[in-house]
C-alpha cells in the first residue's frame, strides 16, 4: 500500500473510531511503528488529526466550545437512550439522587419519573421540568438555582452553595469529554465548579458518556477517571478506549445499541 493510500486508511479509521493507537495500526496495516508515526505526523501537519501520546484522535472542537441544549439533544439519540435505560436500573426507590445538566441525564430523567419516592437534586432546568411534568406527589425535586449556561445548566456560587449543603446517595453525571489524562471534562468553567460540588455531595458517582465523548477534552476537569464508581458507555466505544477505561474506572459498562455494533 502506497503512503497516500495508507494515510487515507488511517484517516478513515480515526474518523470512524474517534481515536487510534499506533500499536493497533501497526498490526492492522502490517507496517513498522516508525512508518505509522510518520503517517500520523503528516496527517497532523495538514490539520486532519490531533496527535496524542501513543496515537491520534480526530480533530475535535475547541476546549471552550459549548453547543446549546437543542443542538446536543439531536445527537446520538439511540446511544443516549440505551445508556439512560441501563442507568435507570441502578436507581433504587426512595433514594436521593443528583442529576447533572445535559441531554443524556435529561433522557435518563424520563426513565426515572416512574421510580417512587425519589428525591432529585439537579442544576438542570430541563431535568427539573421533566420531573415536574410527571406530576408524582411522592417525588421531591430540588433545583439548585444559579446562572444559566448555553446547555441549560444552572451554575455559579448560588448553585455551588446549595449543593455543598446536601448529601445524596448517587450522582448521575453527564460529561462533555472523557480522556485518560484530563479525566471527565466540560467546556464551561463555572459548570465544572458546580459539577465538582455535585461530586463532593455524592456517596457514589456514575458517569454517563456515549462513545463520541472519548478523546474530547473540555477546558476544565470535573473529576478524574478513577473517581467514577461506574462509567456507562455504548457499544460504539472502540476497543482501545474500552481497555484504557476498564483499567481506570471502578466499573466500565458497555451497553448495546439497537442497530449498532456489539
Amino acid at each position: 500500500m502506497l503512503a497516500p493510500q495508507r494515510r487515507q486508511t488511517i484517516l478513515a479509521r480515526i474518523r470512524e473510531r474517534g481515536a487510534v493507537r499506533v500499536a493497533d495500526l501497526v498490526r492492522e496495516l502490517g507496517v513498522s511503528d516508525m512508518t505509522v508515526r510518520r503517517d500520523l505526523e503528516a496527517l497532523a501537519e495538514r490539520g486532519l488529526v490531533d496527535k496524542v501520546h501513543g496515537g491520534a484522535t480526530s480533530v475535535g472542537p475547541g476546549s471552550t466550545e459549548e453547543p446549546g441544549f437543542a443542538a446536543k439533544s439531536v445527537r446520538q439519540r439511540r446511544e443516549k437512550e440505551a445508556i439512560a435505560a441501563h442507568a435507570a436500573e441502578l436507581v433504587r426507590p426512595g433514594s436521593a439522587v443528583a442529576l447533572s445538566a445535559g441531554t443524556t441525564t435529561w433522557t435518563l430523567a424520563q426513565h426515572l419519573t416512574g421510580v417512587p419516592g425519589l428525591t432529585v437534586v439537579t442544576n438542570s432546568i430541563q431535568v427539573a421540568d421533566t420531573f415536574y411534568r410527571s406530576g408524582r406527589a411522592d417525588q421531591t425535586v430540588v433545583l439548585t438555582g444559579g446562572v444559566r449556561t448555553p446547555s441549560d445548566a444552572l451554575v455559579g456560587p448560588v448553585a455551588v452553595a446549595a449543593l455543598r449543603s446536601l448529601n445524596v446517595d448517587l450522582l448521575l453525571l453527564g460529561v462533555h469529554g472523557v480522556s485518560t489524562h484530563a479525566g471527565f471534562t466540560t467546556p464551561n468553567l463555572m459548570e465544572a465548579e458546580t459539577d465538582r460540588a455535585m461530586v463532593g455531595a455524592a456517596r457514589r458517582l456514575i458517569v454517563l458518556a456515549d462513545h463520541t465523548k472519548w478523546g474530547v477534552i473540555g477546558i476544565s476537569t470535573i473529576a478524574g477517571l478513577g473517581d467514577a464508581d461506574v462509567l456507562i458507555a455504548d457499544s460504539g466505544l472502540e476497543d482501545g478506549a474500552r481497555a484504557a477505561l476498564s483499567e481506570a474506572v471502578g466499573e466500565l459498562v458497555v451497553v448495546p445499541v439497537p442497530g449498532g455494533q456489539a
